[in-house]
């Protein structure tokens, strides 16, 4: 296994996890196939194949679920709270139904909404599940580092309904993060009741991010190497690619096959690659797109501390960002919510307003 960037500090796995009861059954079935399946070492072997094959599996069909679930969620809160009190609904991109630009009825309202949202949603975490605050990744990547690849069976519930709260009442925030944390806290589940060890529980979180990510984006081979690349800065987890993959296709499969297959963004025919000095252009917005993501980091980072310094409980917070987005979104209304839509009309043709 490569280096990690951060020091892991020591865990104790001396005693694993103790399994549920309707989950003894399982167990025995897994010490036995541990015992039948074939020797030998690495992650090339024919017995680290048919384990992980098993596990990834199991990941990557609750990645689908959870990714489904997440999905619904966000769209009855969206109806709820802009559609029906804002009179608002934001534009989508082809892949998920192509709704196109409407005017907002009562922009009023928009700033309460979103305060509500954020309201609930850090009620929620804070008393609850305070490792469900941020995007969803950081988190994960801080249990992988620090906490042997355990995270508490509560967060991927929790996160799941207080991200669908952020996002449906008007917040700015994507849905790949969220879904991440939620697979990734059930591979961290599952590798406890299996008694994995440290490592492998490692493995186990690396494996559900990319099956969340790869499900809920449909991009089953980036969620692949996510899981392998997400964890270091210089290095891959070479042990978690194959595994990822698995769980990638697998939970991208039971997702499509309730929202369709389709690209999120439609299939592009007139995108492509026609010319050499086209590389050029590229160069640029390579470069431009780096600087974007550098001052994004750094705006992002340095709001998250300005609001940790307010001396205000912790759970009202998100209430006050929220109100902050809301009257954002009145002047730019492409600020609320994922800002799918919004990409897909930079994309494509302009999406006629609907009467």
């Amino acid at each position: 296994m490569p280096n990690a960037e951060v020091a892991e500090q020591p865990t104790d796995d001396a005693t694993p996890t103790a399994a549920p009861p309707a989950l003894a059954g399982g167990m025995r079935w897994w010490r036995w196939s541990r015992r039948a399946a074939p020797m030998g070492t690495g992650f090339e072997t024919e017995r680290y194949l048919a384990k992980w094959l098993c596990i990834s599996t199991a990941i990557g069909i609750v990645a689908g679920l959870g990714a489904i679930a997440f999905m619904q969620a966000i769209e009855w809160v969206t109806r709820v709270g802009l559609g029906g009190i804002v009179g608002y609904m934001p534009p989508s991109p082809i892949g998920e139904g192509n709704v196109g630009l409407e005017p907002m009825a009562r922009p009023w309202l928009l700033p309460l909404v979103t305060a509500v949202g954020g309201l609930l949603s850090g009620a929620l975490v804070f008393w609850l599940a305070p490792e469900a605050e941020g995007h969803g990744t950081d988190a994960a990547i801080d249990a992988i580092h620090y906490k042997g690849g355990r995270i508490r069976a509560r967060i991927p519930p929790i996160k799941l309904i207080a991200s669908a709260l952020t996002i449906g009442s008007g917040g700015s925030g994507g849905r790949e993060g969220p879904t991440a944390q939620i697979s990734a806290g059930f591979g961290s589940m599952l590798a406890q009741w299996i008694g994995l060890s440290a490592h492998e529980r490692r493995i186990a979180v690396a494996v559900g991010m990319g099956a969340g990510i790869g499900a809920i984006f449909r991009a089953p081979l980036g969620g692949a190497v996510m899981a392998a690349e997400i964890l270091y800065i210089h290095d891959l987890e070479v042990e978690a690619l194959i595994p990822g993959l698995i769980a990638s296709i697998i939970g991208y499969s039971l997702y499509a096959a309730s929202y369709g297959y389709a690209p999120i963004f439609g299939d592009q025919a007139g995108i492509g690659f026609t010319h050499p000095i086209e590389l050029l252009y590229y160069a640029i917005l390579g470069v431009l797109c780096g600087i974007g993501g550098l001052l994004y980091e750094r705006t992002f980072y340095g709001l998250t501390t300005l609001f940790h310094r307010l001396a205000w409980p912790r759970w009202v917070k998100p209430a006050l960002g929220g109100f902050l987005v809301g009257l954002l979104g009145i002047a730019l209304p492409g600020a609320l919510h994922t800002g799918y839509g919004w990409v897909q009309i930079g994309m494509s043709q302009p999406i006629p307003r609907r009467s």
